[in-house]
């Protein structure tokens, strides 16, 4: 008789966006002549750059003649993709061999696949607020989860506690849902820690284009003895616009061995073995978006955003309500006002002022009290948002 994987059961049966959706929709249907602005999933509303758009239509070109068609992709990334990807590092001061950038499917897709690498009886320390996905996977791995607070007091950037003994450790800067960006000498102390338990860090880069700051790092990998102990997953969703293409990469160094064994070998084993890679279209689209054109043009996006999170901020300033975030990162992470819970304040801030934002609880038990904002919404809709907060609690 087969056996399942009861691990599924584990997990809560109400996933935070799609309560939020939930909620949303039905608001609409009682309200049909109401528009909502859309401050809750990180979902980006800025097209795609022009030299993204003209890779993809030089690809699909490509596909329609035999002396450039291309049919399966290698398995770990293309070499046009993995070099985009080595060259866009070198600007941190950040090199690596081709062979140590590995082509994925997105972020999301790619933080519960790199867990094939790790057997069942491991642990996995998350600080929280953290995005569900940390805790999910490895609840559906049998991961016994170890859930680090990250309170105001450390800013949300949770410092290692040497009386955990963790055997992988997520870190995601700047942080989602948080907006806290994680500073070098923080950063370094994760490193340390990880090396003295013999454990690895996850660490989730996916929003390092909004850093502003010079002492927060883009990559883990500027910090020295990270090769040992850190691989590095990033996406090309909220830098350049690809939530609905579905392409990023994921960086694990050939120093990265574990019980003799070299993790690198391992994916690269996991990769030939169980995908046929992403295709020739959208890493040709990725390239271009990695590109030092490509670079200048999606920032031009990413300005975008910027402004948006000033407003909401300034919106917030003005209120004198308490936040986290906005600066370095496209989330702001308020503080609920009049002690109401988080869920609660999405139901006020729906029915009150049409505004959608994401509940803190649905990221972790330290959020009950907290909201996330987000920056990715249209320009216009985030201006009339920051207006109608003003109005109800300045």
């Amino acid at each position: 008789m087969i056996e399942i994987n009861k691990n599924y059961l584990n997990i809560k049966k109400s996933y935070l966006f799609a309560e939020v959706n939930k909620r949303s929709r039905e608001y609409l249907e009682a309200h049909p002549d109401e528009k909502l602005l859309i401050l809750g999933v990180g979902d980006i509303t800025q097209p795609l750059c022009d030299s993204v758009i003209s890779a993809l239509h030089s690809a699909v070109d490509d596909q329609s003649k035999k002396e450039s068609f291309h049919g399966y992709m290698p398995e770990c990334g293309s070499d046009e993709f993995r070099t985009a990807v080595v060259s866009y590092y070198k600007k941190f001061g950040v090199n690596f061999e081709k062979n140590e950038v590995f082509v994925s499917s997105g972020a999301l897709d790619e933080l519960g696949d790199i867990l094939k690498l790790f057997s069942d009886n491991n642990s996995a320390l998350v600080p929280e607020p953290a995005y569900p996905a940390y805790v999910e996977t490895n609840i559906i791995s049998g991961h016994r989860v170890i859930h680090l607070p990250a309170l105001p007091e450390n800013g949300f950037t949770a410092l290692p506690d040497y009386g955990i003994d963790a055997d992988i450790i997520y870190l995601c800067s700047p942080n989602n849902p948080t907006g806290a960006a994680y500073s070098y000498d923080v950063l370094s102390k994760w490193v340390e820690y990880a090396k003295a338990k013999k454990s690895i860090i996850i660490f989730d880069a996916a929003y390092e284009s909004f850093i502003v700051d010079r002492d927060i790092p883009h990559s883990i990998f500027e910090l020295e003895g990270s090769r040992q102990c850190c691989i590095e997953i990033c996406s090309l969703s909220k830098t350049a616009g690809f939530t609905g293409m579905r392409c990023g990469y994921t960086v694990i160094p050939n120093e990265l061995v574990f019980d003799g064994i070299s993790l690198n070998a391992l994916w690269t084993q996991n990769r030939t073995t169980i995908t046929n890679g992403v295709s020739y279209v959208l890493q040709k689209a990725g390239a271009a978006a990695l590109s030092e054109e490509g670079q200048r043009q999606t920032k031009q996006a990413v300005k975008i955003y910027q402004k948006n999170a000033e407003v909401l901020t300034k919106a917030l300033d003005e209120c004198k309500i308490t936040y986290y975030g906005g600066k370095n990162s496209p989330y702001i992470w308020m503080r609920c006002p009049n002690d109401m819970n988080s869920w609660d304040f999405f139901d006020f801030l729906l029915n009150k002022a049409q505004i959608v934002g994401t509940p803190g609880a649905g990221f972790g038990e330290c959020g009950n009290y907290y909201f996330r904002l987000s920056a990715f919404g249209d320009p216009e809709d985030t201006v009339l948002a920051g207006e109608r907060i003003k109005d109800m609690f300045k």
